[in-house]
């Protein structure tokens, strides 16, 4: 039992020093011109209540990209040849989980299984996993319930002429239990702009490490 409680601490010291990635998908639709030389933009404005701090941020992310790329950001509109959008939204989905654990007998080791229709049974402690486990020495487990979050994020960015004709558009969607959207978006923007302008009507999975 002691070797296991060792090998268990050990492999979540491995575990721990792992970097977190973040897996999206992304679709992307375009009818890149290969002869546009000037690569001015200015960012559409959305209407004032969705014009937010957080959004100007989320813009600011995705004009550094941009700027990698060779686009350059105008002063206004008039001096600007495309138009560049940005919209980010962050649904939370809540899941209802049933833990079975013993109040009596808990270690570091963590393991989980399926528990009905939609529920996880996750179980605490070695003794549940000994060939030797008996449950009228060990007695009965109990239930209890938690909510698990997971956040669906999506990002889409589309790039337009002036003019309204369509150039770029991509959609980027992350699915993570991580509830900062600030902490995942700068993964998502550089997502969106991996191997631009990519082939259109293209579906790819990016991955990538939070810095």
């Amino acid at each position: 039992m002691k070797s296991l409680a060792i090998l268990v601490a050990a492999a979540s010291l491995l575990l721990s020093g792992c970097a977190t990635t973040v897996r999206s998908d992304v679709t992307t639709f375009q009818a890149w011109p290969s002869d546009l030389a000037d690569k001015s933009y200015v960012f559409d404005q959305p209407r004032s209540p969705d014009d937010t701090l957080e959004l100007r941020t989320y813009q600011a992310m995705v004009g550094n990209e941009l700027s990698k790329l060779g686009f350059t950001q105008a002063a206004d509109g008039n001096s600007a040849k495309l138009k560049v959008g940005v919209f980010v939204s962050t649904i939370d989905r809540p899941t209802r989980v049933l833990e079975a654990y013993d109040p009596f007998w808990t270690g570091p080791y963590y393991g989980r299984g399926f528990y009905g229709r939609g529920f996880y049974r996750p179980y605490w402690g070695y003794a549940r996993y000994s060939p030797f486990y008996d449950p009228f020495f060990y007695g009965p487990m109990e239930l209890r319930e938690t909510i698990r979050h997971n956040y669906e994020r999506q990002l889409r960015v589309a790039i337009n002429t002036m003019s309204g004709q369509k150039l770029y558009d991509v959609t980027v969607q992350n699915t993570s239990r991580k509830q900062s959207t600030p902490q995942i978006m700068p993964a998502l923007v550089q997502s969106a702009f991996t191997g631009f302008p990519a082939q259109n009507g293209q579906v790819r999975q990016v991955e990538l490490e939070l810095k």
